[in-house]
């Protein structure tokens, strides 16, 4: 998905060299030219930055912001894209780190190569450590609860203070209580053994060079760079994790800033005790010292910003998150509020021993997150591939291409992260990008700011085919499937819509027929793709305002992204004619088309108007006592289901059927 340029220089550090990776892919992320996310997450703040030379990574995708170097954290070239964001991730563990799980593979590091559409320094920030390494690291805070870092250290590794931990002041007798670390999976073994051989090659590289002019073809070669992500996809390894991820990090491929990272110590990770299950519980947490703490991080990242454009927020809608959530999209409203705030809210399709008191914990936090993440931000979405956000939801989003395990959140991440990954592309093009206000002002029109998302995750696009042949393909119904829990009208009743189509890489966006023949559709006479994808479009939604971006490069799957795909789709993701021999190994599916939507619609008065009833079906004095014992007020909630059957109303399509646009007024209340 990066693919930006990299030039690496003579006397550049190993730590410039060696690791890269896709976010957000986030990520975290919102800003001019951003980049992308993957999931399961608690809390994280990313900052958009914008192009300078590329770096090392062993990235991942949240948010970023163009940034103004400070102090030993410059970047080594400035460059002055009009960008920058922040990426608040609240996901708590309920999905698999939308930066984490895809990891970005398509950063370029040839200097003569061509800049890539994505801009990568939309997400990523260049710094140097106390020792003079070069790091690129994404701008991102994320927050999240005791227990949840495993093998990951809080402050990462590359900013290593070197402290002196065998000082000890206590003059009394001491017990030393001893605990194993938690053990490290496959994969993260293997990415510490390729950490520490790519870090002697470019040791040695930089070495050797030093004897050579700066011209010389020696000298020349040390620009070609080995990278973590280089060996991972030559290996191509199948790791299996699913039986292994517990927590986001035990996938995570990026190096992270030591600012990044914050861990909430009054609640667990696991256990039954001092949970963050409640959306009070995650409203009072915003004080004291997790709020100075967040405004530090915060800080930091804001004031090395050239130009800040925006945050984007990924929060946990199930659990505590969600009102810790809200809290930080106040809090960046009342602060920033001339700035884009793009908020996902993220639900997985499951939760592990749940019950029903559980269940009804998750829809209230649901309602609530939905009712204030949409009054604090410049549009919500909800992600989810749950039939349902109430507590009897149809059965989980199915594609046509995949075959996930809805109930692993390792899996259901991922598929959500390659949809995120196609829905930021606006913002985070290099060329012709659209900043993150206007994508919002487009969607979010006379007070809709809920918007739904919809994906092809895989496109089904046959291997050498043409963009018409797989839209044609789908004459009677759009190729995407629901991925907010809200189900598409049919009906051609759509107030606004922004659509993407990522990675058709090598495949023809027109018909290419031969002078004098008859096109086998009207898609087929067209001669640019994007007048293909808007005519097929318009055929399901006439008069709906439309915009959408097309973007060759695909996404790039390396280790561990889950192999969920069917025996269908080829190793570059297109769909093939012939299947693999029964017993043969599987392919290995290295990149994949995605095409996704947003949009506005009276389907979603309608999804509002279920989540309003499920919550005022029943007494919660009566039913769920405790659930507001940390607030919020009996008076604060009513409120909120108040503004959720308000919100709703402003979705009532008053056209009495009649297909229409959101330029239209409808809206009498």
């Amino acid at each position: 998905m990066f693919t930006p340029r990299v030039k690496l220089r003579r006397g550049e550090t190993e730590l410039c060299r060696r690791r890269h990776s896709y976010v957000q892919s986030q990520v975290v992320s919102p800003s001019l030219s951003a980049n992308r996310i993957n999931a399961f997450y608690t809390v994280a703040v990313s900052l958009l930055s914008f192009s300078r030379n590329y770096v090392q990574r062993r990235d991942l995708y949240i948010v970023s912001r163009v940034l103004n170097p400070r102090h030993d954290e410059r970047p080594l070239q400035r460059s002055h894209h009009p960008s920058a964001r922040t990426l608040f991730k609240l996901c708590g563990d309920a999905l698999v780190e939308l930066t984490g799980i895809r990891q970005d593979a398509s950063l370029s590091y040839d200097p003569e190569g061509p800049l890539g559409e994505i801009q990568s320094d939309v997400v990523f920030r260049e710094g140097h450590t106390s020792g003079g390494d070069v790091t690129y690291t994404p701008r991102l805070i994320a927050m999240d609860v005791k227990g949840s870092l495993r093998t990951l250290r809080q402050e990462g590794r590359l900013y290593d203070a070197g402290k002196d931990m065998s000082a000890v002041t206590w003059e009394g007798s001491l017990m030393m209580h001893e605990e194993s670390p938690p053990e490290k999976n496959s994969f993260l073994e293997d990415l510490d053994k390729l950490d520490v051989t790519i870090t002697r090659f470019s040791e040695n590289s930089v070495k050797c060079s030093s004897g050579h002019s700066e011209n010389s073809p020696s000298a020349a070669g040390s620009a070609s760079v080995d990278t973590v992500n280089s060996r991972l996809a030559q290996v191509q390894k199948g790791y299996g994790l699913e039986g292994n991820v517990k927590v986001w990090s035990d996938f995570l491929r990026i190096h992270l800033h030591p600012r990044t990272v914050s861990v909430i110590h009054q609640y667990n990770h696991d256990g039954e005790a001092h949970r963050l299950e409640a959306f009070g519980q995650g409203e009072a947490l915003l004080q004291g010292s997790v709020l100075e703490d967040l405004e530090d991080k915060l800080h930091f990242f804001v004031e090395e910003c050239d130009y800040l454009q925006g945050f984007q927020v990924l929060c946990d809608m199930a659990d505590g998150f969600a009102g810790l959530g809200s809290k930080v999209t106040e809090m960046l409203q009342d602060s920033y509020g001339d700035r884009g705030i793009l908020t996902w809210g993220l639900a997985p399709v499951s939760h592990p021993d749940s019950t029903p008191m559980k269940d009804i914990y998750h829809m209230l936090n649901c309602t609530l997150a939905t009712t204030h993440l949409a009054n604090h931000s410049s549009f919500f979405c909800p992600l989810t591939l749950r039939g349902g956000l109430g507590r009897r939801p149809s059965a989980p989003t199915a594609f046509t291409h995949l075959n996930y395990d809805a109930s692993l959140w390792f899996h259901s991440s991922a598929v959500l992260a390659l949809a995120l990954d196609a829905l930021t592309v606006p913002y985070r093009l290099r060329n012709n990008s659209v900043p993150m206000w206007q994508v919002a002002d487009a969607l979010a029109v006379s007070g809709r700011k809920v918007v739904a998302a919809y994906g092809a995750v895989p496109f089904p696009m046959m291997h050498g085919g043409s963009l018409p042949d797989a839209l044609s393909a789908c004459p009677d119904a759009l190729p995407w499937k629901p991925l907010s829990a809200c189900s598409e009208p049919g009906d051609g009743r759509c107030y606004s819509q922004w659509a993407m189509l990522k990675g058709f890489e090598g495949q023809r966006l027109t018909g290419n027929q031969a002078p004098g023949t008859e096109p086998p559709s009207p898609l087929h006479s067209l001669d640019r793709g994007e007048d293909v994808l808007t005519s097929y479009i318009r055929s399901f939604y006439p008069t709906a305002p439309l915009a959408l971006q097309l973007v060759s490069s695909p996404s790039k799957l390396t280790p561990p992204f889950p192999q969920i795909f069917s025996q269908s789709v080829s190793p570059q993701g297109f769909l093939q004619d012939q299947h693999p021999q029964p017993g043969s190994p599987a392919s290995v599916v290295s990149s994949v088309p995605v095409l996704t939507s947003l949009q506005s619609g009276p389907a979603l008065g309608t999804w509002l108007s279920e989540l309003h009833r499920g919550a005022s079906a029943f007494d919660i004095r009566r039913v769920a006592p405790s659930f507001l014992s940390q607030g919020p007020e009996m008076g604060d909630y009513e409120e909120a289901l108040e503004q959720l059957r308000l919100l709703a109303r402003c979705y009532r399509d008053t056209s009495g059927g009649a297909k229409h646009s959101s330029s239209e007024e409808d809206d009498d209340d």
